[in-house]
């Protein structure tokens, strides 16, 4: 399999992002926006190291940056457990399982190379 590149990665986990984002402000309680908001976080830390590059190296394969990231799959899989109850809306539901596969796919590959 290939490597996903920094310049999809990035792509994907601005995407990501978003959608969280969303998630957060459409979440009606303090337990579910202090998950999302720690997703949130590392995945913000990641990519203000990503955006650290210089644009001519996005082309390069992806590789994990922050030690946060390295462990944020647990807790993805955990909102992905309790999507229909903290993802109000069908739109953000909908947009986060198409995402959240390639997310974690991306992950997931990293966390083999490891």
């Amino acid at each position: 399999m290939n490597q996903t590149s920094v310049a999809d990665t990035l792509r994907e986990y601005l995407s990501l992002l978003e959608l969280l984002d969303d998630a957060y402000w459409e979440a009606s309680s303090i337990r579910h926006k202090d998950m999302l908001y720690d997703i949130i976080s590392i995945f913000h830390q990641e990519v203000a190291e990503l955006n650290k590059l210089d644009v001519m190296d996005h082309h390069y394969p992806y590789e994990v940056i922050t030690e946060g990231i390295r462990r944020v799959v647990p807790r993805l899989e955990q909102l992905d457990d309790q999507r229909d109850e903290v993802l109000q809306r069908t739109q953000t539901l909908t947009d986060f399982r198409d995402i959240l596969s390639s997310v974690l796919g991306i992950l997931e590959a990293q966390l083999r190379t490891v």
